[in-house]
C-alpha cells in the first residue's frame, strides 16, 4: 500500500535542549536526533555587562511582596562582572562553562539577604550591599565546575577571588582618577570600622561619616546626603570594598576595615662614587 504525506495544521513546536559534551562522549548531538530537528539555534554568552544585566533583571525573582527594593547599579554590575571574570578564569572548567544562571541565582540570594536585614531592623527600604554578595557565595560556587588548580585552592577561595576581582573592575569604572588619599590616611592613622552584613544602616552610617572624605565621594555613584541611610551605607561600603580589592586598605573576615599592609621599601643602594671613564695620558715627546 502506497503512503501519502499529509500535513496537519497543528500549532505545535518541539524544542530540544542539551549540552552536547554531556550527551555523548564525542561532544556532538547524535545524528538521528539532529536529523529530526528543523533548525538549530546557537546561543552565546552576553557580549557586554549591559546585556547580562538586562537578562538577569528579566529572569531574577526580584518582585516580592516586601518593602521597597532599590538595587544600586554598581551592585548589579559587580554580580554580572563575577560571571564575566569566571568565564576567563583558568581555574574554571571551560567545557562546562559559566551560564547566565550564576548571576540570576546570585541576584536572588543578594536580595534575600538584604530583605532579611531590613526585616530584622524594620527598615523601610531594601538596599543590597557588597557584603550581601559575599553572603551569596554558595549561589556562586554552586554554579562553577573547577579544574584541578581550582579544586586545590577550594571553591570558596575561588569564589571570593572572583568577587574581589569583580569589585575592583566595577570600582575602577566609577572612581578612576578620584583622590582617595584622605580616606586611606584615616585608616593609616589607626581608624577602624566594622560593616557587618547584618548591621542596621542607622547604626553604621554615623561611624562612616567620621571617615574623612568618604561621604564626599559617594556622588560618583549618584548618592548624596539626602538619600536614605540604606543607600548611603551601601555606597560607602562599595568604596571601602573597592579600596580593599586594590589592597589600599585591609579587611578581615569579621568585616572590620583597617589600614592596609605597608609594602616593604626597596633596599637603598650603598653610595657609590661615580668614576669617569679612565683615559690614559698622552706621552710627552
Amino acid at each position: 500500500m502506497k503512503g501519502y504525506p499529509v500535513r496537519l495544521p497543528l500549532d505545535v513546536a518541539l524544542v530540544f535542549s542539551a549540552n552536547p559534551e554531556d550527551y555523548t562522549a564525542r561532544g556532538k548531538i547524535i545524528t538521528p536526533l539532529k536529523d529530526r530537528i528543523g533548525s538549530e539555534i546557537r546561543t552565546h554568552y552576553p557580549a557586554t555587562i549591559e546585556e547580562g544585566i538586562a537578562i538577569t533583571t528579566q529572569e531574577a525573582w526580584a518582585s516580592r511582596n516586601g518593602g521597597k527594593l532599590v538595587v544600586p547599579k554598581y551592585i548589579r554590575e559587580v554580580i554580572e562582572q563575577i560571571a564575566f571574570a569566571a568565564r576567563e578564569d583558568k581555574k574554571i572548567d571551560k567545557r562546562s562553562g559559566v551560564s547566565q544562571r550564576l548571576p540570576i541565582s546570585a541576584t536572588e540570594n543578594v536580595i534575600s539577604n538584604a530583605e532579611r536585614r531590613a526585616i530584622q531592623h524594620d527598615e523601610k527600604v531594601v538596599v543590597p550591599r557588597i557584603s550581601d554578595i559575599y553572603a551569596a557565595l554558595p549561589a556562586i560556587t554552586g554554579k562553577l565546575e573547577l579544574e584541578y588548580e581550582g579544586e586545590m585552592k577550594g571553591a570558596d577561595h575561588v569564589g571570593r577571588e572572583l568577587i574581589r576581582l569583580a569589585i575592583a573592575k566595577t570600582y575602577d569604572q566609577y572612581f578612576t582618577g578620584a583622590n582617595m588619599q584622605q580616606v586611606i590616611q584615616w585608616f593609616d592613622l589607626g581608624g577602624e570600622i566594622q560593616v557587618a552584613d547584618g548591621a542596621a544602616a542607622g547604626e553604621v552610617l554615623p561611624t562612616l561619616r567620621n571617615i574623612q572624605g568618604l561621604t564626599d565621594k559617594l556622588t560618583r555613584v549618584n548618592v548624596g546626603p539626602k538619600d536614605s541611610p540604606e543607600a548611603q551605607v551601601s555606597a560607602a561600603e562599595f568604596v571601602l570594598e573597592g579600596l580593599h580589592a586594590h589592597k589600599r586598605i585591609g579587611r578581615n573576615e569579621e568585616r572590620v576595615f583597617t589600614a592596609g599592609e605597608k609594602q616593604p621599601r626597596a633596599a637603598e643602594k650603598p653610595f657609590e662614587r661615580e668614576e669617569g671613564q679612565y683615559r690614559p695620558r698622552r706621552p710627552l715627546n
